[in-house]
């Protein structure tokens, strides 16, 4: 036996609705439709069955026992799919109930903690999940979705054709050094004085790393690295040990501010990072990205960007 392909989702779900209203203008005022609509699909649905669901008394319908037979199995039906079209969704992340965030370490000192508040009293059941990294391994996990958006420097190693992206605010490279350094009460510093220091790094895939290299080459040298590490507040805590000093951005000047001054170099070696949030095209219609989306275009303009 075929399905008539006249029997629709769309005809069981009007169906359902007259036999919950038992009338024909309440069924279409649920459906915010009209009587004759609801009236043809009712009709169309026992053509489509090849059996009668309604005995006709003047304008009034009955349900036969037949109509309360598919009552119940399309109730059954109906929430199956719903919950089938719920399920697959959620398996390719659109409109889940967890949302998957990836993040620079940078950004969790203020940046993420204002759009994660924000995206919650838009959307105040989700659940948001934070993975932070760099900007290589997030769009990598972005890319096999892992990752839902991600919030990046906007540099080549995020330019996908796959991918958008949203600017959220530019933020200059300074130099960290300790309280009490000799640098820390100068207005800024000339970098190709300290061709003869040691310097600590991020390790290669994070944006700070490769915007560091490309400053030193504008200064002239390759810089005396004593150590790399993995995230950016391990490299502060470096850095106020006397460690070394480090080529780090202005959203971290909060961070260890008693013991770190991050101090701006001479305009020739001026160096800006433009941090934004980058997602897949194709989960552009996702309304749970849409709210993110509309969070960070709200955050950009407070930053004038």
């Amino acid at each position: 036996m075929q399905i008539d392909e006249e029997l629709t989702f769309r005809k069981l779900e009007i169906f359902l609705a007259f036999m919950r209203s038992g009338n024909l203008s309440r069924a279409a005022a649920e459906l915010e439709t009209s009587t004759v609509s609801v009236h043809r699909a009712l009709h169309s649905l026992e053509s489509a069955l090849r059996c009668p669901l309604f005995r006709r008394e003047g304008r009034k319908l009955s349900p036969l026992e037949s109509a309360h037979v598919l009552e119940d199995r399309a109730q059954k039906l109906v929430a199956d799919v719903l919950d089938t079209v719920r399920l697959t969704r959620e398996a390719a992340g659109f409109s889940a109930e967890r949302f998957k965030l990836g993040a620079l370490y940078s950004l969790t000192v203020k940046t993420v903690p204002q759009l994660i508040m924000g995206l919650k009293l838009r959307r105040s059941t989700l659940n948001i999940d934070l993975i932070l990294g760099s900007n290589v391994d997030l769009l990598y996990k972005l890319k096999n979705l892992e990752l839902d958006a991600i919030l990046v420097s906007l540099n080549d190693s995020v330019a996908d054709p796959d991918c958008d992206s949203l600017p959220l605010f530019r933020d200059d490279i300074f130099l960290a050094v300790p309280v009490d350094s000799p640098f820390a009460g100068q207005p800024d510093v000339d970098l190709a004085e300290l061709r003869e220091a040691t310097f600590i790094t991020l390790t290669q895939g994070f944006a700070t790393h490769q915007d560091a290299l490309r400053v030193f080459r504008q200064a002239g040298f390759a810089p005396k690295v004593a150590m790399q590490v993995n995230d950016i507040f391990t490299l502060l805590s470096m850095v106020s040990s006397g460690v070394g000093y480090a080529l780090l951005p202005g959203r971290i000047a909060a961070v260890y501010e008693n013991r770190v001054r991050l101090i701006p170099l001479q305009l020739r070696y001026r160096m800006q990072q433009q941090i934004g949030v980058v997602f897949l095209k194709s989960r552009e219609r996702d309304p749970n990205l849409l709210a993110l989306l509309a969070e960070c275009r709200m955050y950009a303009k407070r930053h004038e960007i």
